[in-house]
């Protein structure tokens, strides 16, 4: 009787079990079907660069945000007479500006901004300037740029920094053509159209500045010689500006077709647009010196994405000379070898400088083969020729009345103090001393000095030239699509 009893309870509770399985069960499966499912977060940027093929493509969506540190390069519209700080400054996009493969920020784009600091002038310089007859030597100045004014109308409050050694004039320097006999090949002849129509681009871009015309250049050269003169920021100064805040564009679907093309082989010939990351200079580089720049512009191939705004160029300095006595100048030649895209993905590639944009004072030249070199200006010879004629002045008079040419032979020293003693000594001898000391001096500064380096700030944009490679052990590289000479682009 007592081992039926227990029977009857080990059976209770065998049943009871199950029925709490199946309950539980129940419950679970009621809030599973309540729980709604969980919004897919878009995907990010390292994601988009090289989505597995299998991955839907619905879902897919691609951030279209300028990031911080982005330069704005910004050219002053209309050259401004310096009065004081906080006066405004105006000037437009001068460089396209992309997220990913769109255009958001285009040429022409209106920025302002304000002066923010005038430098003093140290003692030494201000009585060498003085001596010079000049008592208003330049200061030096700071600036920001606080709003940009889209084309459509919008706003956009923004903070920059100036990179160092910006804000000058500027031009757009192509490498020189190889010289080669006979009819170049298709990928040379891609290139030089590349290279012409970036210096197009420039040559464009820059006509919405008022630059000064030849008289009124000749005006404020006058100006400027005089002991008490304005100063000017000239048209066409160029500033590098960095954002410090990310600028949101919203968002887009990455279709599967824009998705399969990233990463491709660039066709041989194809020409980037980059801006540099590593500052360079022939001074103080080295051979074998890291460089790295950002592509700023998306590279397309007959419709089809091939390299986004973003990607890395990585490179290397290969000959590098500094500037030395008499008068030599620097010279910089640079290598690019390996793309990277967002998603750690690289590339082996050869590329080298098809253009560069540098400072007008700088003087640089590109040799065929993407070296840099500064030139020596060809007004050395005229301004030497200046001085030497002064010079020569003072031995054409006497030292009974004739002031003229002491004054003349004092001028070719220090201005002030040369014609205040040619006027003041009744000496011939003095007059000719200080012609000939500014003779020699103008001699010694254009032909024996040392001559000037080359320089490319952080953010000097430049058009890189690519040739792809085989990577070491490959046995097939991607198979190029084929080109059109133009490159298209999603706005």
């Amino acid at each position: 009787m007592r081992a039926r009893r227990m029977e009857m309870v080990a059976g209770r509770i065998v049943s009871a079990g199950l029925l709490a399985c199946v309950c539980a069960g129940w419950m679970q499966a009621q809030d599973a079907a309540a729980t709604p499912v969980a919004a897919v977060a878009p995907v990010s940027d390292t994601e988009l660069a090289r989505r597995p093929a299998d991955k839907p493509a619905a879902i897919e969506v691609v951030a279209l945000t300028v990031p911080k540190e982005t330069p704005l390069q910004v050219a002053l519209e209309k050259e401004v007479r310096l009065g004081k700080v906080g006066q405004p400054i105006h000037g437009r996009v001068v460089e396209p500006v992309y997220a990913f493969d769109k255009l958001v920020i285009p040429v022409g784009t209106e920025v302002t901004g304000q002066v923010t600091k005038i430098e003093g002038v140290s003692g030494g310089k201000r009585t060498e300037a003085a001596l010079d007859a000049d008592f208003t030597p330049a200061h030096k100045v700071e600036v920001e740029f606080t709003q940009i004014k889209l084309p459509d109308g919008r706003e956009i409050a923004v903070h920059t920094i100036v990179t160092p050694g910006s804000g000058q004039v500027i031009e757009f320097v192509s490498a020189a053509d190889k010289g080669n006999k006979g009819a170049p090949n298709a990928a040379e002849q891609k290139a030089a159209e590349a290279r012409q129509a970036a210096k197009q681009e420039w040559n464009s871009a820059m006509k919405q500045v008022k630059e000064p015309g030849k008289a009124h250049r000749l005006e404020h050269y006058a100006v400027a010689q005089l002991p008490i003169h304005p100063q000017y920021i000239d048209a066409g100064t160029v500033y590098s500006a960095e954002i410090q805040d990310a600028i949101d564009f919203g968002s887009e679907p990455l279709s599967p077709e824009l998705a399969a093309s990233i990463g491709k082989t660039p066709p041989d010939g194809s020409v980037v647009e980059a801006r540099l990351v590593t500052p360079l200079n022939s001074a103080t580089s080295h051979q074998g010196d890291a460089v790295e720049a950002v592509i700023s512009r998306p590279l397309f191939d007959g419709g089809q994405l091939i390299l986004p705004q973003g990607t890395k160029l990585q490179g290397s300095v290969i000959q590098v000379h500094p500037a030395r006595h008499p008068g030599r100048n620097g010279e910089l030649r640079i290598v690019f070898h390996e793309l990277r895209l967002a998603d750690g993905m690289e590339q082996k590639i050869e590329a080298s400088l098809a253009g560069v944009e540098a400072a007008k004072v700088d003087n640089v030249r590109l040799d065929s083969e993407g070296g840099a070199k500064a030139a020596a200006p060809s007004a050395r010879f005229l301004t030497t020729g200046a001085e030497l004629a002064l010079g020569t002045a003072s031995f054409l008079g006497d030292s009974f009345g004739e002031t003229g040419p002491r004054a003349a032979g004092g001028a070719g020293g220090y201005k002030l103090i040369g014609i205040a003693l040619g006027l003041a000594i009744h000496s011939q001898p003095v007059g000719m001393a200080m012609g000939a000391f500014g003779g020699t001096r103008a001699i010694y500064v254009n032909f024996i000095a040392r001559g000037h380096d080359v320089v490319f700030p952080k953010n000097t944009a430049m058009a890189i030239g690519i040739a792809t490679r085989q990577p070491t052990g490959a046995s097939h590289a991607t198979p190029a699509m084929p080109t059109t000479p133009a490159a298209t682009q999603r706005e």
